[in-house]
C-alpha cells in the first residue's frame, strides 16, 4: 500500500471541493463503498470548511492508513495555526457555533469518522485527525499494540514525494523504513520507493541486515538516506540502523534520547552499517524524520502531545518544523492504545 500522504492547502473554497475528490479516490482506490466513499469525502469537505471559516485557511492531509482490523482506512488531518479552540468537545454538539453557520461541522465529522480526536493549543492553532473505516464496525483496542502516524509529503510542485516509508508488524515487534531519495521528484521517489519495495520483502531480518540488502539493491538508483528501526516492547528494547542525514529520537518523560546515523548515501557509498540497541520506555514515544523536517523541535512546545494519537504527534512536527523546498516525512510510534475519541486542549 503507498502511505504517501496528499496534501491540499486550504484558503478558498474551490481547495474544500480538491480535498474531498482526493478523499474519495482514496477511499475508491481501498476498494469503499459508494456509502463509504461518501462518509470520506464529508469529512473532507466539514474540515476543510471550518477551515475557512475558523482559522482563514490551513492544510488538509489526506492519506491511506494500513489497519491490521480492516482492508484500510481514510486518514484526514485538518492543520491550522490560527486561535485555538477553547473547548473542541462542545463544538460535537449540533447547533454549536462560533460563526453564522448552522453549527454541525464536527459533529457530523465525528459521526462519520471511526476514529476522531483534535490537539488544540491556544494562540497557536488546530489539528482535527479522523480516521473513515470502510464498514461501521469498530475494532477493540489492543492493550499491547503499537500505533503507527505518519505524514509523508511531497515538495510542493512535485508530482511525486522522493521520501517514502513503510512498517511492518509480528508478534508484537515492529519495524519501521523511512528513506529519503536523493534530491526530490521522480528519480528520488525511485531510490525511496525501491528500498521500501525491498524492504517489504525482506520481514524476519533485523535493521543491519535490512539496510545491508537495500544498500545491494537500490545501486542502480541515485541513492537515498535511509534508517530501518525495530521496536520490541515486550523485550523493552530499540533496534537501530541509519545511514544518511534521517532524525530519529527516543522521547519519554526522563528526556529525549537522539539515536545515532552514520554518514553515508544508501546504494553509492556506506562505509558503516551498524546496528545499535537502546532501551524503550513503556511510556516512549519513538519518533523518525527526514530532513524535510528541521531539527530544533522541543517536544516541551506541545503539552500533552506525546500521550495523544501518534498521527497528531507527527502532524504538529510536520506544521510547525517542515521546510518548504523539500519533500517531508514524519513518523512517530507509540505504545498505547487510542480510545474511541479523546483529547485535549492547552
Amino acid at each position: 500500500m503507498d502511505l504517501t500522504s496528499m496534501s491540499v492547502p486550504i484558503h478558498e473554497s474551490s481547495q474544500v471541493a480538491e480535498a474531498r475528490r482526493l478523499a474519495r479516490t482514496c477511499a475508491g482506490r481501498l476498494g469503499f463503498s459508494e456509502e463509504a466513499g461518501g462518509r470520506a469525502a464529508l469529512v473532507a469537505t466539514e474540515l476543510g470548511t471550518n477551515l475557512l471559516k475558523h482559522a482563514s485557511g490551513g492544510e488538509l492531509i489526506v492519506r491511506a492508513a494500513a489497519d491490521e482490523s480492516s482492508s484500510g482506512e481514510v486518514e484526514l488531518l485538518a492543520l491550522d495555526s490560527g486561535p485555538g479552540m477553547r473547548d473542541w468537545k462542545a463544538c460535537l454538539v449540533d447547533g454549536y457555533t462560533t460563526s453564522s453557520s448552522p453549527g454541525t461541522g464536527l459533529g457530523a465529522v465525528a459521526r462519520a469518522s471511526r476514529f476522531f480526536d483534535v490537539f488544540s493549543s491556544s494562540g497557536k492553532g488546530t489539528i482535527a485527525l479522523s480516521r473513515v473505516a470502510s464498514d461501521s464496525r469498530v475494532a477493540p483496542p489492543v492493550a499491547s499494540s503499537l500505533e503507527v502516524g505518519a505524514i509523508c509529503v511531497a515538495l510542493a510542485g512535485e508530482m511525486q514525494c522522493g521520501d517514502a516509508w513503510a512498517f511492518q508488524r509480528r508478534n508484537g515487534i515492529m519495524q519501521v523504513l523511512v528513506a529519503d531519495g536523493l534530491g526530490h521528484g521522480g528519480d528520488a521517489a525511485k531510490a525511496s520507493h525501491a528500498a521500501v519495495d525491498l524492504f517489504d520483502s525482506l520481514e524476519g531480518l533485523r535493521p543491519s541486515e535490512i539496510m545491508s540488502r537495500i544498500h545491494g539493491g537500490i545501486r542502480h538508483t541515485r541513492g537515498a538516506a535511509a534508517a530501518a528501526v525495530e521496536l520490541d516492547a515486550s523485550q523493552k528494547e530499540v533496534r537501530y540502523c541509519g545511514v544518511g542525514n534521517i532524525s530519529a529520537v527516543i522521547i519519554s518523560p526522563a528526556g529525549g534520547r537522539h539515536l545515532v546515523s552514520h554518514n553515508g548515501t544508501v546504494g553509492h557509498q556506506a562505509r558503516r552499517i551498524q546496528e545499535m540497541t537502546y532501551p524503550w520506555p513503556e511510556d516512549g514515544v519513538l519518533l523518525l524524520h527526514s530532513d524535510g523536517i528541521a531539527t530544533h523541535w522541543k517536544i516541551e512546545d506541545y503539552p500533552g502531545l506525546t500521550t495523544r494519537h501518534p498521527s497528531l504527534i507527527a502532524a504538529a512536527l510536520y506544521r510547525d518544523h517542515r521546510r518548504t523546498r523539500d519533500d517531508a516525512t514524519v513518523i512517530a510510534v507509540v505504545a498505547q492504545p487510542a480510545s474511541a475519541m479523546r483529547g485535549s486542549v492547552q
